[in-house]
């Protein structure tokens, strides 16, 4: 089996961040790491609001996303953690806005994560 590694578009090349790729497509689907929010730009997390962090996190993927020629529509499955599970709503709000029509199949946990942050979110991409 091939794969093909695939990275957030402003990442600074001296970013790293552990021993994972942003993404890898294998077999017709982009595999997506978890990400958080994260400025690949300035190789910082930005810690903010639920909201906030949602929202920067899934602007994360949709960049990891359209670098490998696919698109939010083309996300089949995501696994979300949640710092606090009393979010949940206010998560599922911004959430709710990046995907229109059939959303993808989706599990969502309370997890300790690290850096501070209150949302981490991998996703499986079924590429066109």
């Amino acid at each position: 089996m091939s794969k093909q590694k695939i990275v957030h578009p402003q990442r600074d090349a001296n970013f790293v961040t552990g021993a994972y790729s942003d993404g890898v497509i294998a077999g017709g689907f982009l595999f997506i790491s978890g990400q958080a929010s994260v400025d690949f730009k300035t190789s910082q997390f930005v810690l903010g609001t639920i909201e906030e962090e949602t929202a920067r996190t899934l602007d994360n993927i949709k960049a990891i996303i359209e670098a490998a020629g696919a698109t939010m529509e083309d996300v089949v499955k995501s696994t979300v953690h949640l710092k606090e599970i009393d979010e949940f709503d206010r998560f599922n709000t911004v959430y709710a806005n990046y995907f229109t029509g059939t959303r993808p199949a989706r599990t969502t946990v309370q997890s300790v994560l690290g850096e501070g942050i209150c949302v981490e979110i991998d996703c499986i991409v079924k590429l066109p």
